[in-house]
C-alpha cells in the first residue's frame, strides 16, 4: 500500500473506531496490506483489494481466547 492509502486508511479506522493511538504501518516485504496497531500492541492486518477497478480495503483481527480472559 502507498503512504497515501495508508494515511487515508488510518484517519478512517481512528475515527471509526474512536482510537487515537491506532495507526497503519506499511509492512516491509509485502505490498498489499499493512499492519494496524493501537499504541505498539499489533492488532491485525488491512488488505488492499483492486477487482476489475473496484477498489476496498479489508480489516482482518484475529483475537485469541486467552485474550479474552480478562474481560
Amino acid at each position: 500500500m502507498e503512504a497515501r492509502e495508508l494515511v487515508r486508511v488510518q484517519a478512517y479506522m481512528r475515527k471509526i473506531f474512536g482510537a487515537k493511538t491506532l495507526s497503519v504501518r506499511a509492512r516491509p516485504k509485502v505490498k498489499d496490506s499493512a499492519e494496524v496497531y493501537v499504541g505498539e500492541e499489533f492488532v491485525g492486518t488491512v488488505t488492499r483489494d483492486d477487482d476489475e477497478g473496484e477498489l476496498c480495503y479489508q480489516f482482518q483481527m484475529a483475537m485469541l481466547d486467552e485474550d479474552l480472559e480478562d474481560v
